[in-house]
């Protein structure tokens, strides 16, 4: 699929159960009974149940969930409303706008990249990126008689790394996230951030991403705080450099069809538009209008960090891809080694985390940065089950995925509800599934 525009772009009831055919335009995993794999079929009905009582009362416009476990699909159904203003029912193969979880996707393009040697991980990005070259950060301090926050300009001690990047230790931020004042009103100024519509820095071709990005102040010292941030969208700069591709094609190329990800890209084209999910056009939970990102055409760029459509089928096979080491059905994406390098513990103790990746995506601690994935770090803390090692991702508009590789487990959860309670709805589709597990 060639996509060389410049610019390019992102994320009654009805209910499917496996085993079952998911989509015919997609390549989806083999299904297997529940029991087959050790999983109670029936235990497993409780989470229709669940999410069908939470779209019966308006909280969710519909859903689509895929379970797999030790490569089989044990559990797949459509729930509520693909477009409720309409009443057209959730399919399968419904499409959504996945926000963030784009940028797992990016990473594991970038770490093809690393593979091959074409980048490494302790590479300053200037190497890529030239106009990341003698940044400046934004210091807070606090005058403690008046309580006042003041900001002043200092240069950076050292340089941005490919690494920063990945794990969100750049010192670059979100303008919907940070409160340094100075980079908030950087990012506003620069079209960084686009305060009718959140997460959707599109409008930019990448060479005006990039220098504005560059030109914005740091929020933190490179390598000292981890903060969420928009590093995976220069992440994807850095593919495009690095690979001499847009970021739409080189991923089309080396990691959607090779997995047969056939509904997955950086806009919906026209023969596709009618299966692309709606919001409800007000959140329930905080009586905010939904604005989600317009997918149906080109964007000037493409968001690394925010710009992706997926299909639950799609994005299963991706995930059943890490949980397999880095293949599946015969195609290696990644070494095994790349992936249990990314899934291991970036920060360490060196790296303030006052904010942690798991109170950002599930609401509880417990859970570390890899290289773009939120870890688990032990069997407790964290306030939902799961196993050390588990990680994760999740997107704005209620995406969420995770991969289990000790219980062998993949799971993808698709809606389009960019609420404030989306947390909510992870940690309840990590407790349904745990619960179901028998063997």
């Amino acid at each position: 699929m060639r996509r060389w525009i410049l610019g390019a772009a992102l994320l009654g009831a009805v209910a499917l159960a496996a085993p079952a055919a998911l989509s015919d335009s997609g390549a989806p995993l083999t299904t297997a009974p529940a029991e087959q794999v050790g999983m109670s079929k029936q235990k497993l009905e409780r989470i229709s149940s669940a999410l069908k009582q939470e779209i019966d009362e308006g909280k969710l416009p519909g859903v689509v969930v895929m379970v797999a476990r030790k490569g089989k699909v044990v559990h797949s159904d459509a729930i509520g409303f693909q477009d409720k203003g309409t009443s057209k029912p959730m399919a399968l193969d419904s499409l959504f706008r996945i926000y963030s979880m784009t940028k797992p996707l990016v990473a594991v393009g970038a770490m093809m990249l690393i593979e091959e040697g074409k980048i490494q991980l302790t590479d300053p990005v200037s190497k890529f990126l030239p106009a990341f070259k003698w940044q400046q950060v934004s210091v807070a301090r606090t005058d403690g008689e008046f309580a006042k926050i003041s900001y002043t300009m200092m240069p950076a001690e050292r340089e941005i790394t490919i690494q920063d990047l990945f794990r969100h230790t750049a010192g670059l931020a979100y303008g919907e996230i940070t409160v340094n004042a100075p980079v908030k009103e950087a990012y506003t100024r620069a079209g960084l951030y686009n305060r009718d519509r959140d997460y959707d820095a599109r409008a930019l071709t990448p060479a005006e991403f990039v220098e504005r990005i560059a030109k914005a102040p740091l929020a933190h010292q490179p390598g000292t705080v981890w903060e969420y941030s928009l590093a995976i969208d220069v992440l994807g700069r850095v593919i495009e450099v690095a690979s001499g591709k847009r970021l739409a094609d080189y991923l089309d190329e080396r990691l959607f069809t090779p997995l047969r990800m056939s509904d997955t890209s950086f806009w919906v084209s026209s023969d596709k538009v009618g299966r692309l999910a709606q919001a409800l056009p007000v959140d329930p939970a905080s009586g905010l209008p939904n604005k989600l990102i317009d997918v149906s055409s080109p964007p000037a760029n493409d968001s690394g960090g925010a710009g992706a459509i997926s299909t639950a089928a799609d994005y299963l096979r991706f995930a059943q891809m890490l949980a397999n080491g880095g293949q599946l059905d015969g195609v290696r994406v990644l070494s095994r080694t790349s992936v249990q390098l990314m899934a291991s513990d970036h920060l360490g103790a060196r790296i303030a985390a006052p904010s942690t990746p798991g109170e950002l995506l599930l609401g509880t601690p417990g859970y570390t940065m890899g290289l773009m994935f939120a870890v688990r770090q032990g069997n407790g803390i964290a306030g939902v089950s799961g196993s050390a090692g588990e990680f994760m991702w999740a997107g704005y508009a209620g995406t969420y995925f995770w991969v289990d590789r000790k219980e062998e487990l993949a799971v993808v959860f698709m809606t389009q509800a960019p609420s404030p309670i989306r947390a909510y709805y992870r940690r309840l589709m990590k407790q349904l599934v745990a619960q179901a597990i028998v063997d």
